[in-house]
């Protein structure tokens, strides 16, 4: 039987500050959003969606969402260089697959991972 899930879209980042938000996100992604209201902002990030919620209140210890990065250390120092700071460090969890975390400057926490083992489909 053939899955009713397509996989991950997108994770909505609480954002009180959205034309803050806006800016560090542009910065850390290296992209513009795609859209760009005052009630959400939008980035496309390798095939995924990257939401601003200006109504949005950041919860610690939710549900964490980890991006893919080819290289953790540089993807850790990128982050770090624009004002995150950290949750988890990074750590090797078994079979070269690296995961951390940090808060962005809103009170989100933002995953990385570094898995060579898997591709998004």
């Amino acid at each position: 039987m053939a899955s009713a899930f397509l996989g991950l879209r997108t994770v909505i980042y609480a954002a009180p500050d959205l034309i803050y938000a806006k800016n560090w996100y542009s910065g850390i992604l290296g992209v513009p959003p795609y859209f760009d209201e005052p009630f959400y902002v939008g980035f496309s990030v390798g095939g995924y969606e990257l939401g601003l919620d200006p109504t949005a209140k950041p919860v610690d210890g939710s549900t964490i969402t980890y991006w893919g990065v080819p290289n953790i250390e540089k993807a850790w120092e990128h982050l770090m260089s624009h004002g995150a700071s950290v949750h988890s460090g990074i750590e090797e969890v078994g079979e070269d697959i690296k995961v951390a975390s940090v808060k962005d400057p809103f009170g989100n926490v933002l995953g990385i991972i570094e898995n060579p083992h898997f591709r998004a489909e």
